[in-house]
């Protein structure tokens, strides 16, 4: 287990608690619960259980592509080699990482085929990308990062240097091309429906690796060579 740069060995057969009186005690912050989560080993697997009452934590592997939410009462087997988990105690959001020297699950190397490509492949241009990396910022970042994290499309626009009329065209454009192969929300509101289509484009484009934590470079170098009236 992994926290603030400390590490604590989770011995095989035994039990580690997290929370306030825990193995790993976290500082005295009494919105946490004094024993939270619990890690020990069943029948062959380790397994991740919340033992508090109130708080939920989100557990993601380091991929990016399996997430989900830990409830009271609630677990779940660790099976990847590293898994985040964060959660909030009042004001402080803690994260922790599990670190597995034998992981049950390992990712399957997926090789690139010439010839006829999947359906539902879609390429970006650079300001499309740009575009998605800039709304799934906050989640590539930080594992575990829920979608209300999701900037507006003001905040995503001043992040670009882009105006928001700018932005909102090329959102149409990105949104279309996902549209048409498919993804459903893709087709939201003037109103309530535009927070939905952000989440649900970051969403796809996260859990489908189609941006993934080595583009966000992509958002601090210079493209200003880009045409503002492109199509895309």
């Amino acid at each position: 287990m992994e926290f603030a740069g400390e590490y604590f060995p989770v011995l095989a057969g035994g039990r580690f608690t997290v929370g306030r009186e825990g193995d790993l005690a976290i500082d005295d912050n009494l919105f946490l619960h004094r024993y939270f989560l619990d890690i020990s080993e069943d029948q062959g697997l380790w397994w991740l259980a919340n033992v508090g009452t109130r708080l939920s934590a989100s557990v993601t592997d380091a991929s990016g592509g399996v997430q989900a939410w830990l409830s009271p009462g609630a677990r779940l087997p660790l099976v990847f080699a590293r898994t985040t988990i964060v959660f909030s105690a009042g004001p402080t959001t803690y994260e922790l990482v599990v670190h597995s020297a034998q992981p049950k699950f390992r990712p399957v190397r997926q090789e690139v085929l010439d010839g006829d490509s999947t359906i539902g492949e879609v390429p970006l241009t650079l300001s499309q990308k740009l575009l998605v990396v800039a709304l799934a910022e906050p989640m590539l970042r930080r594992d575990g990062t829920g979608m209300s994290a999701i900037p507006s499309s003001a905040a995503a626009a001043e992040r670009l240097g882009w105006t928001v009329t700018r932005f909102n065209r090329k959102l149409d454009n990105v949104c279309d091309k996902f549209d048409r192969i498919g993804v459903p929300g893709m087709r939201g509101g003037v109103r309530s429906g535009a927070t939905n289509r952000r989440a649900r484009l970051v969403e796809y484009a996260v859990t489908s690796r189609l941006v993934t934590r080595d583009d966000l470079p992509l958002l601090d170098q210079d493209h200003e060579t880009e045409s503002e009236n492109d199509a895309e």
